[in-house]
C-alpha cells in the first residue's frame, strides 16, 4: 500500500464527510458542511487533489461523478496518531498519559479507566 499523506484542514473535512456518507457527488459533500458554504469549484479542486493524493476514487455516472473513500477513516485515525505520538510523545505512551493528566486535567476515574483498559489489554497480548 502506497505512504498515507497528511491532509490539509479543507482535505481533511471533505473527507470526514465523506466517510460519513460513504460515496456522493460535490453537491453532496458541500450540504453537508457548514455555512458559510464554499464555492462548488472550491470543493471540487480539493476532490480532484484528495483524489490525486490516493484518498478517494470515482464512478462516472454521464457527466456525474459519484466520490467514495479509499482509505477509511480508522486508517486514517491510526497513521495521524502515530505521527502526533512520534512528532510529539516520542512513541512513548507514558509521555502522551502524563500530558492528558497534566495539560487536559484527567480525571481520577478516567485514569483508573485507563489502567484497567491497559492491564487487559497486557493479559490479551499474554
Amino acid at each position: 500500500m502506497e505512504q498515507i499523506k497528511e491532509l490539509t484542514k479543507a482535505e481533511e473535512q471533505v473527507m470526514r464527510i465523506l466517510w460519513q456518507l460513504k460515496e456522493g457527488i460535490v453537491k453532496d459533500v458541500i450540504d453537508q458542511m457548514p455555512a458559510p458554504k464554499p464555492a462548488y469549484n472550491t470543493v471540487s479542486t480539493v476532490i480532484r487533489v484528495l483524489e490525486g493524493k490516493g484518498f478517494i476514487d470515482h464512478k462516472a455516472y454521464g457527466n456525474s461523478y459519484v466520490y467514495f473513500p479509499l482509505i477509511s477513516e480508522e486508517t486514517y485515525k491510526n497513521f495521524a496518531f502515530d505521527k502526533v505520538m512520534n512528532n510529539y510523545f516520542s512513541n512513548s505512551y507514558t509521555s502522551l498519559v502524563s500530558f492528558l493528566v497534566k495539560e487536559k486535567n484527567l480525571s481520577i476515574n478516567e485514569l483508573e479507566e485507563l489502567t484497567e483498559l491497559a492491564n487487559k489489554l497486557k493479559q490479551q497480548k499474554k
